[in-house]
């Protein structure tokens, strides 16, 4: 795969905050491949009966980017930090949906363990997922975004410290203190006596 360089999507997302109609239209081709991987990577977590398929998924991330008014896009790393949480978002969404649909709803909740960072990892999971990452975000945000960037967004250690504005150190142990503080959270012994 032939990746941009940061500073040729740095420009085309200025140009775009700047009004450049045309920006948004040189940038989707030169990020489509690196949005595709992350798309691809969730949707094999996904089960077979899920009826997204990944270029829908870029398609709704692209549409819900051109509606986001007065974003001042900072780099490459912050583009994709959004397209992780709108991703994050429409993955979750539809996972509601389809759990809303079964009759019995009330599903166990999920283990949440290294599963959850391979492929097949049930849409349950995500929705579970992501209510534990809300309450994370309520005890510490940034390692809630931490999480969004590197699970959702497939960020790297120094893109997800870029965008935060904090060392690579402070996102690898903010990474290792979520996964474990998300484990705990989604055990099925916390979810026993509820």
């Amino acid at each position: 795969m032939n990746l941009p360089s940061s500073d040729e999507v740095t420009c085309l997302l200025k140009a775009w905050c700047a009004g450049e109609k045309n920006a948004l239209d040189h940038l989707m081709p030169i990020v489509y491949e690196e949005l595709h991987h992350a798309a691809r990577r969730y949707m094999r977590r996904e089960n077979s009966g899920n009826t997204l398929q990944t270029t829908a998924l870029i398609n709704e991330v692209y549409l819900r980017l051109v509606n986001v008014p007065g974003v001042s896009w900072q780099n490459r790393a912050h583009f994709f930090a959004v397209c992780a949480k709108l991703m994050r978002r429409i993955l979750v969404d539809r996972a509601r949906a389809r759990r809303a649909q079964k009759r019995g709803g009330g599903m166990a909740a999920p283990a949440f363990d290294e599963a959850f960072f391979v492929p097949n990892a049930p849409s349950s999971d995500l929705v579970a997922l992501d209510e534990a990452m809300n309450r994370l975000s309520r005890i510490d945000e940034r390692k809630s975004l931490v999480v969004e960037m590197r699970f959702f967004g497939g960020l790297s250690i120094e893109e997800s410290a870029e965008v935060l504005k904090v060392s690579a150190e402070t996102v690898k142990r903010d990474w290792k203190l979520a996964k474990v503080w998300l484990l705990r959270e989604l055990s099925p012994e916390n979810h026993d006596g509820a």
